[in-house]
């Protein structure tokens, strides 16, 4: 499940680095709930399933004074090593300096979602 992720991660910080405007994904499910996320956070422009090729999805990435907007992408739990965070430390976060996707048990959620619902998970990539 994770490694479509780590790729989808992958092309997008390698196409911030040469500057593209579109970049093609293979579509899943997890990584489009992951694109969703993205957008309504303002870190991609947007997405969308390509019309060629149904299995493909348009990722189109979003710049600010030609420089890309997601600066860093760090994985935090890892198939070798799981991290869970409960509600209480969620809290601790400061999430004006980083933006952290979580998975619970409701689904794929923003560390302010979490914080919202009161609810903890397995933190998956940070965001700068």
């Amino acid at each position: 499940m994770k490694n479509y992720l780590w790729n989808m991660f992958a092309n997008i910080q390698n196409g911030q680095l040469i500057r593209r405007n579109v970049i093609f994904q293979r579509r899943k499910k997890i990584c489009e709930e992951f694109l969703k996320i993205l957008w309504a956070e303002g870190f991609i422009l947007g997405y969308k399933i390509d019309k060629k090729n149904e299995n493909q999805v348009k990722i189109f990435l979003k710049y600010t004074n030609n420089k890309p907007v997601i600066r860093s992408i760090k994985f935090l739990s890892k198939p070798s090593r799981r991290l869970y965070q409960s509600a209480k430390q969620i809290w601790k976060i400061n999430s004006n300096k980083s933006f952290i996707i979580f998975s619970t048990n409701q689904g794929l959620k923003a560390v302010t979602d979490c914080k919202k619902l009161g609810i903890g998970g397995e933190p998956f990539v940070a965001i700068n």
